[in-house]
């Protein structure tokens, strides 16, 4: 095989279709039995990869196992594994050892190893590479190894993994031009950067500069609101200068495994240092409290037109993190909806991409008609701005709405976060 991937999520898949449509004889590897079961029977549990692109895939030689001795058989090796929050605030690295250890036990001179799972600088050095070492082989010499951050955006039509900029950061130069080598078969553009650790470093700069600019923004709306002032125009006259601005925008939280997760990874092992990353912490303590912000802004729109919260009909729209797509891995809305039910809100939802939705227990109703249930509940709140919540629909429908994502105007009847 000219590529083995190890985990088929929403790094891996998109990985292997992109290799496997530039001629390479790709196998995935990962331990859901069900989850293979489902690829090979054609169908995708990822947004950005249809039931067709597997079928393509499956034309073309791919096939998905759970079966570890498949490694064998691998000239590169891409690890594409969770690395979800640990107790102590650094990345669980659980899955990466376990994949790492399983390709140890198969590994063979001149193989690629690619580490892509987000983490903190230092770990392909001082984690992967020893375990891959008990092979009795040794990096730089008898195998390659690098590592290549992930650069996913779900839901992202226009870039995807061919047309964006690939880093790649080696344990010696010869790993880096392998790395390179491997890469150049199915991405336009690939950066060298000077080893792994500034590799995983720039992955983290990336997330921490939007987490840290989210967070100025999300806090600058809660004074905005008591100042009478409409942010999201400020915004929008700003971001009319063409140099030295970027707008970045306010909503009810952060969610997908990026930017909530991965800048604690970097805070974590500053920490190790002894020194506290503040401009990090201070962003998690902002973006993790506007869930609670929306929820009082709710009471507040209720109240002012004499409505208790509790037993209000609140219709939440949008239960994804992030637009069109049905991605909803640490989506703020879930903890909206959780607050509002425990101040005994009556809620209903109503999301194109999500069927159902558990809250505390108990079943979310999914409204089937928008426009009927935009006109009978007390209170909308916009959580995700899935494309078909136009702000014509919004603004000439709902009762009252609470607007997080700034779809619509301010009104008599709609307030912007």
């Amino acid at each position: 095989m000219d590529l083995v991937v190890i985990g088929l999520g929403y790094v891996g898949l998109p990985l292997a279709r992109e290799a496997c449509r530039a001629g390479l004889a790709v196998r995935g590897l990962d331990r859901d039995q069900a989850l293979v079961s489902s690829l090979m029977a054609g169908r995708s549990h990822v947004d950005d990869v249809s039931d067709a692109d597997v079928g393509a895939m499956i034309g073309s030689g791919f096939a998905a196992t759970a079966d570890p001795d498949v490694l064998g058989t691998a000239r590169t090796v891409v690890i594409c594994v969770p690395t979800p929050l640990a107790p102590e605030g650094g990345p669980d690295l659980t899955a990466v050892r376990g994949a790492v250890s399983a390709v140890a036990r198969r590994l063979s001179p001149g193989t690629l190893v690619v580490l892509e799972s987000t983490t903190y600088p230092g770990t392909t050095d001082e984690v992967v590479r020893p375990l891959l070492e008990e092979s009795g082989l040794i990096a730089g010499r008898d195998f390659h190894l690098a590592f290549s951050p992930e650069r996913i955006d779900p839901g992202n039509a226009r870039y995807g993994i061919a047309n964006t900029p690939k880093i790649v950061g080696g344990y010696t130069p010869a790993c880096a031009a392998a790395a390179e080598a491997f890469y150049g078969k199915f991405v336009k553009t690939v950066v060298l950067a000077k080893g792994t650790r500034e590799a995983e470093m720039a992955k983290l700069l990336e997330n921490t500069y939007r987490h840290v600019n989210i967070a100025l923004v999300n806090e600058m709306s809660v004074f905005c609101h008591e100042l009478g002032v409409d942010l999201w125009d400020a915004i929008s006259c700003a971001s009319t200068k063409p140099f030295g601005f970027q707008p970045f925008f306010p909503g009810p939280g952060v969610g997908g495994h990026c930017i909530p997760i991965d800048p604690n990874y970097l805070s974590y092992k500053v920490r190790t240092l002894g020194y506290a990353f503040r401009f990090v912490e201070l962003a998690q303590e902002i973006n993790t409290g506007m869930p609670r912000y929306v929820v009082h802004r709710a009471q507040q729109q209720l109240n002012d037109r004499g409505l208790a919260l509790r037993g209000a009909r609140v219709l939440l729209l949008g239960a994804t993190y992030k637009a069109d797509v049905a991605d909803r891995r640490e989506s703020p809305a879930q903890q909206v909806a959780e607050r509002l039910a425990g101040l005994g809100a009556r809620l209903s939802f109503h999301d194109p991409y999500v069927e159902t939705w558990q809250v505390g227990g108990l079943s979310l109703s999914r409204v089937p008609d928008l426009p009927d249930a935009l006109e009978t509940a007390d209170l909308t709140i916009l959580l995700t701005d899935h494309r078909e919540y136009t702000g014509e629909l919004l603004a000439g429908k709902a009762r009252f709405l609470l607007d997080t994502r700034g779809r619509t105007a301010a009104g008599t009847n709609v307030e912007l976060l």
